[in-house]
């Protein structure tokens, strides 16, 4: 239980960097830069817990995770000058976040009695790239998930893992399985700049 509980505050510290620096970049105030950190780290968390009918969501009858994260964007605010001098890392933060709440998404799903690779890997999902698309819509960008690199595709990939190896290997085992893929895989994608197929014919409408 113990590591269970590390490897959700580790994945909640990771996304709440990534939406702080998000936030910074955008020139948002200290409210928003708080804002887009919880919203980041439990958006896709409350968007699982309402689709599996898990209402009121975790995120308001527990506050924990709302607080690591209020604490994370102060501790980026006060040190960004700091924190930003280390390269790349929104893209690390967010891939390693992206890993741990696909897998605590398709192990909730598992917990639930979904017993379905779809609902395992939706929920994982869901919960994976959730608060990462809502970071993007309130920043005004084109959602990561939609145009960067893999993104929602190691997010799937991780979630089929898990869900197949479950079964076989302990829980923590197969948790750490399916987060290193998905770290893995999109860490990859932006080294090597691995993106999937975009349309090549002209999209402009030269209409009058």
């Amino acid at each position: 239980m113990i590591l269970l509980n590390s490897f959700e505050i580790i994945g909640t510290i990771a996304f709440a960097i990534s939406g702080a620096l998000a936030a910074i970049e955008k020139k948002l105030d200290l409210f928003g830069i708080i804002f887009l950190a919880i919203t980041t780290s439990v958006g896709g968390g409350i968007f699982r817990d309402i689709i599996m009918g898990n209402t009121p969501p975790t995120a308001f009858i527990d506050p924990s995770a709302c607080m690591i994260s209020i604490i994370t964007a102060l501790i980026v605010f006060f040190f960004y000058e700091i924190i930003n001098k280390l390269e790349n890392i929104i893209v690390v933060s967010d891939a390693l976040g992206l890993g741990v709440f696909t897998v605590i998404g398709c192990r909730t799903a598992v917990l639930h009695g979904a017993n379905n690779a779809f609902m395992v890997i939706a929920m994982g999902l869901i919960t994976g790239v959730g608060g990462g698309m809502l970071r993007d819509v309130f920043a005004k960008n084109i959602p990561t998930v939609l145009k960067k690199e893999i993104y929602a595709l190691a997010s799937i990939i991780g979630g089929l893992v898990y869900y197949y190896t479950h079964s076989y290997f302990s829980d923590i085992i197969s948790l750490f399985i399916c987060c290193a893929i998905i770290f893995l895989i999109r860490i990859l994608s932006v080294i090597y700049n691995v993106n999937l197929p975009v349309p090549k014919f002209n999209t402009n409408n030269n209409s009058v």
